[in-house]
């Protein structure tokens, strides 16, 4: 862990966004280091910020085969990579090790971006040649990005907890469990909501940001992420309260939102998730189960699109995933869709069943399925929303948490006999 988090500054010139290489900065105690926190320009800055956006994007395929393949959305097959097909499915009483990639490397991508938003919050605080206002508007983006870096780590390992506090690679603070740590997410997310209220946005964001780049738009996407934290801890009427604040609307489209982007320029990333369709060899394709349990009618069919049968390890599928259709298409981090899922979660949790009845509707209606007509029960609407979460959110990152929140892991198909559903990862080795 502290090898992770001494050695990964991702700053990257802010003048061409994603261009440049990427810059190490070594040893962090060095006289440049020092230097350079103690009193940095905007330019500096912003090369943080930079970063810190750029570095989001590293190993989120990766993230979603972890979390989608156990969550029974995908197959990863890959005749260099095993343990896509052994360890993540439990095959022949395989088991998640800390010491795999499938971990290590994930865990590794989010804390780097982490140290980059503590030393932007460093930075910040300390330099002279900024604005009070400038200087919030550094301190609270740093706080919301690393707080959704943080949530994808505890997304994972749940239970297990994660380190929260690494802001000295000396003294690392202690691994927290499942409630403290969203709880610290959460007072993480506000305070970054408190410092961008009071900021001015200086800093160059990529097109992912379009909309939401300046102090505004920068508090909805804040409060949108609160959002989803909130439903993590089962606090449905903050959640409602975070969505008021947020970019959510019944009416706008539903891929309004903040995306990860990429792009062919030299130095620049291209999307990791996207595998052209009808591939051979290393392919991701649908889980069966997506084709057999969606309603008749629905277009999310789409995001699974028919192939020749792929086989690998007595697994098969008919269908590729068809979320992310070309090299450079975005990458979600947020957007209304989930927004209005939550919505229709909180209102069920708050037993307002006209209204989120009315939201489920929304997503229904624009997926090509008449309005909903079961039961009017708690129970009847959560099975309605998880259904409609699967489709709209598949290959997101979602299912796996949704039906471990809802205790219902025991649901999902066992693809060979001698197989398992996971509930979360270990801690990596570098926490042990």
């Amino acid at each position: 862990m502290k090898k992770i988090i001494i050695n990964s500054l991702l700053i990257i010139s802010s003048s061409t966004l994603f261009i440049s290489c990427q810059k190490d900065y070594g040893n962090l105690n060095s006289p440049t280091y020092e230097s350079f926190l103690s009193n940095s320009s905007a330019s500096d800055l912003n090369n943080l910020v930079t970063g810190s956006e750029s570095g989001m994007r590293t190993n989120m395929a990766l993230y979603l085969d972890d979390v989608g393949t156990i969550g029974r959305e995908n197959y990863r097959f890959s005749a260099s990579e095993p343990r896509y097909v052994t360890d993540l499915l439990g095959a022949d009483n395989a088991t998640l090790s800390n010491s795999n990639f499938y971990i290590t490397n994930t865990w590794a991508s989010r804390y780097r971006v982490v140290k980059n938003c503590n030393t932007l919050i460093q930075a910040a605080t300390n330099s002279k040649l900024i604005t009070a206002e400038q200087r919030s508007g550094y301190i609270g983006f740093a706080q919301t990005i690393k707080a959704y870096q943080l949530l994808l780590c505890l997304n994972q390992t749940d239970s297990n907890g994660i380190r929260i506090d690494v802001s000295n690679p000396a003294a690392l603070g202690p691994i927290v469990g499942l409630s403290p740590a969203l709880d610290a997410i959460q007072t993480l997310l506000d305070s970054g909501k408190t410092a961008l209220s009071a900021g001015t946005i200086v800093f160059p964001l990529s097109s992912g940001f379009s909309g939401f780049s300046d102090a505004v738009g920068l508090v909805q996407f804040n409060r949108a992420l609160s959002a989803r934290v909130q439903v993590y801890r089962s606090d449905w009427a903050d959640a409602l309260t975070a969505l008021n604040q947020s970019f959510f609307s019944l009416t706008s489209d539903f891929n309004l939102g903040v995306f990860s982007v990429f792009g062919t320029g030299s130095g620049d990333q291209l999307n990791p998730a996207f595998i052209p369709q009808m591939q051979t060899g290393e392919v991701r394709v649908a889980h069966p189960s997506f084709a057999q349990d969606i309603l008749p009618n629905d277009d999310r069919i789409s995001k699974a699109t028919l192939r020749p049968v792929a086989s690998l390890n007595n697994l098969s599928s008919d269908r590729d995933v068809w979320v992310y259709t070309s090299s450079t298409a975005p990458m979600p981090i947020i957007r209304n869709e989930e927004l209005i899922l939550i919505y229709a979660e909180a209102n069920i949790q708050t037993n307002n069943f006209t209204e989120a009845v009315k939201a489920l509707n929304v997503i229904r209606e624009k997926h090509g399925l008449a309005d909903y007509s079961g039961a009017l029960t708690s129970a009847a609407l959560i099975n309605e929303m998880l259904y409609e979460r699967r489709y709209s959110l598949f290959f997101e990152g979602h299912r796996w948490i949704d039906v471990r929140r809802y205790n219902l892991l025991n649901t999902l198909p066992l693809d060979r006999p001698a197989d398992n559903v996971w509930g979360l990862f270990p801690l990596p080795v570098s926490e042990q």
